[in-house]
């Protein structure tokens, strides 16, 4: 291969073993490739739990209801709030969800325990007088080298604890709640061992179309290619016991960068549920984004049944809380994901709008309408160095009602860029009226 001249890098690569060396990925019948997203799943955000875990100064009591807030009225459904018995933060705020009227009757408040009887007692406590549905959400942590290392015990003995754990919920919760079980780090847990603590946890839980157990199989450390995590989703599908009394969820992350893709992909296997957070905040490099998922389904035209129409709105908030800024390159969101510079995206962008009517929207390089998210038309075409002749035309017509002719539109841009690479920076709109007017005269 002359064509190919990179090299052994220094990097001691042979430390590491790929997934398939870590975990069976038994063969199935692949369906997931010829399917197409057609519905939003459930969307189930964990900001409240999981993203205020990864933050440097998680939030305070005002900020966790604040964000509580906007969760309801952008229209999720089912939430988790917190870990109540991690501490008194958390038990506190969710003894306020359970004594006052923040929580709408058709909203599902989810609380995260482990597996441990003390952690249960009081996770329960923390609910007690909940209106509307409540899901207790136990996880235990089941691949090898987290048995092995971390709580040093065989499958069977893990197994009894998780058990154990389960029937503790039963108990002090019966009736009064739903339940859900995470094996934590899934994705490098051996598969029959997953069905096994799945066949004992829904028969033990009373698994049926009418009071479902949520069975969640989170990718909690990237490991793989999105499609091995498909591969591991549909497997599951096609073989959890009691089926139909069970609703399927995933918890990606986003170690490798493919956290949306892997939720995609799971969702085609089969997965009904999927936890994330709004912007995906979370440990390390996040949890798995909910907007962008949500919007993806948008732009391939399926309703993401949560309203982001104000996304500047949700935005500031989300950044108020967590105390973290949204990165401008960050998908539909961020300051300048609608917004070109260089020239030839500015021409075809230009045109587009001038073709475009009231029926499908087709405008290139712009997947979506800036407008469905709340977004102006006046930053889509900034002008740089980059910047070309229909760019500059596009913002002095947009902003200032002034139509170059063709010819203009040429002599008028090598004025501009001579400005720009003397300036280095970006031009204004303000300041492409000067310009224009340095050359032409005062527009009227």
């Amino acid at each position: 291969m002359t064509w190919n001249r990179q090299q052994a890098s220094p990097m001691p690569s042979h430390r590491y073993r790929s997934a398939f060396e870590r975990v069976p990925v038994l063969p199935i019948e692949r369906e997931w490739p010829d399917r197409q997203l057609t519905a939003a799943p459930l969307w189930v955000p964990v900001d409240l739990r999981d993203g205020n875990q990864a933050l440097a100064e998680p939030m305070d009591p005002a900020r966790k209801r604040t964000f509580f807030e906007l969760m309801i009225a952008i229209g999720y459904k089912e939430i988790e709030v917190g870990y109540p018995s991690a501490s008194q933060t958390d038990f506190d705020f969710v003894r306020l969800l359970a004594t006052s009227d923040l929580v709408p009757e058709d909203v599902t408040i989810v609380v995260f325990t482990p597996a441990r009887r003390d952690l249960i007692e009081r996770t329960v406590e923390s609910v007690a007088g909940m209106r509307g549905d409540v899901v207790i959400h136990m996880y235990a942590a089941t691949a090898p080298v987290w048995r092995d290392v971390v709580l040093r015990r065989t499958r069977d003995e893990l197994a009894a604890m998780i058990y154990a754990g389960s029937e503790d919920i039963l108990r002090l919760a019966g009736d009064s709640v739903r339940f859900q079980f995470s094996p934590e780090v899934y994705n490098l847990t051996e598969p029959d061992y997953v069905l096994e603590l799945a066949d004992h946890l829904t028969k033990q839980w009373d698994a049926t179309p009418e009071r479902p157990v949520i069975m969640n199989l989170p990718a909690t450390v990237e490991v793989a290619t999105p499609n091995v995590y498909a591969d591991q989703i549909e497997y599951m599908h096609k073989h959890l016991p009691r089926r139909d009394g069970v609703i399927l969820s995933v918890h990606p992350h986003n170690d490798r960068g493919t956290g949306i893709a892997c939720a995609e992909l799971a969702v085609l296997a089969g997965a009904q549920r999927v936890e994330g957070c709004v912007f995906g905040n979370g440990e390390r490099t996040g949890n798995v984004d909910i907007a962008t998922l949500a919007l993806n389904l948008h732009a391939q035209g399926v309703d993401p049944m949560i309203d982001f129409s104000d996304i500047d709105g949700i935005r500031s908030v989300v950044e108020h809380c967590t105390r973290m800024p949204i990165h401008p390159r960050h998908p539909y969101v961020g300051e300048l994901v609608y917004t070109a510079f260089s020239g030839t995206h500015q021409d075809a962008i230009r045109k587009g709008f001038a073709a475009q009517g009231l029926g499908l929207w087709e405008v290139p390089y712009l997947p979506i309408d800036p407008a469905d998210v709340g977004r102006g038309y006046e930053a889509v075409v900034r002008v740089n160095s980059q910047s070309g002749k229909g760019g500059i035309a596009h913002v002095l017509e947009s902003v200032y009602g002034v139509q170059l002719s063709v010819d203009e539109q040429v002599v008028f841009a090598r004025h501009v860029q001579r400005h720009t690479d003397a300036t280095g920076r970006e031009a204004s709109a303000p300041e492409l009226k000067a310009l224009y007017e340095e050359v032409y005269g005062p527009s009227n």
